[in-house]
């Protein structure tokens, strides 16, 4: 049996000094995980593990980083020498929650080449001590899998589809290549107010790149949305429409969906 365990010491890393830690954390708006942080690549989950409410890690030591995906699976994304620790500034956002977190602790933490080449592509057994998200370095994790390459998880399907527009960054790229071979029609809701937008996609690059344009802007250009003040808005897919359905078909079912759901009355569409 293979484990996380021999691979960290065989590349020289110390499992009295290190903690294992495995992120997994359900409360972050549609779409938002530790796994989707990861996915950006954008230094939000670097972020993210740095801030802790209790000191969890010691300084010097290394941690080993797991998120766990969609479907469940814990994989490896890197090992990290815990280099300080200090107190997060004034208004410093959570990445995963975006509440304040203020004068909680926060590590500096930097990558640790152990095991580099591996990362997205380890996958562990991580026990049945879930809750238990921090363990030492010798708690024996069996090694699953080690793929060829990182896999994105599988996408959910158009009717599974849930996201929000300023994460569509965190949006693995096989999901985009699904999204823009799409049109249709699509519902946006205010997380704020709860008031619904229906939208249609009918352009070349489909549900992707009309949603594109509201994450560049805010508004995509669209009267009601330029006139709401939210900050953000949940997306879903309401209708796909066939490959020989035209312009105007979808046009029509975006009209069908707006009376059904009065968005014009009660919503943020204006014609």
């Amino acid at each position: 049996m293979i484990t996380i365990n021999a691979l960290l010491e065989i590349n020289g890393i110390d499992l009295k000094t290190t903690r294992l830690v495995r992120h997994q954390d359900k409360r972050g708006t549609l779409g938002r995980t530790p796994h989707s942080l990861w996915l950006s690549d954008d230094g939000s989950f670097d972020r993210y593990q740095a801030i802790q409410g209790t000191e969890r890690f010691s300084v010097g030591g290394s941690i080993v980083s797991f998120v766990v995906t969609p479907i469940g699976e814990t994989i490896f994304v890197g090992v990290y020498t815990v280099d300080a620790i200090g107190v997060t500034a004034d208004d410093t956002v959570d990445p995963l929650l975006g509440h304040d977190v203020t004068g909680l602790h926060s590590y500096t933490l930097s990558p640790h080449p152990a095991l580099a080449e591996y990362r997205g592509r380890i996958v562990i057994e991580w026990g049945p001590g879930a809750r238990a998200w921090v363990q030492r370095g010798g708690m024996t994790k069996p090694v699953i899998e080690i793929r060829r390459a990182h896999t994105d998880p599988p996408y959910p399907g158009h009717d599974g589809f849930m996201h929000t527009i300023r994460d569509l960054g965190h949006v693995p790229q096989t999901w985009r290549t699904v999204l823009t071979a799409a049109k249709g029609v699509y519902l946006l809701v205010s997380l704020k107010t709860g008031k619904q937008y229906v939208g249609s996609a009918t352009g070349e690059d489909g549900f992707w790149g009309r949603w594109a344009t509201y994450a560049a802007n805010g508004h995509g250009g669209n009267i009601g949305l330029k006139l709401a003040s939210e900050d953000d808005y949940a997306v879903t897919i309401l209708e796909v429409a066939s490959s020989k359905a035209s312009v105007a078909d979808i046009l029509a079912s975006e009209a069908k969906w707006k009376a059904k759901l009065l968005t014009k009355l009660h919503g943020t569409n204006r014609n």
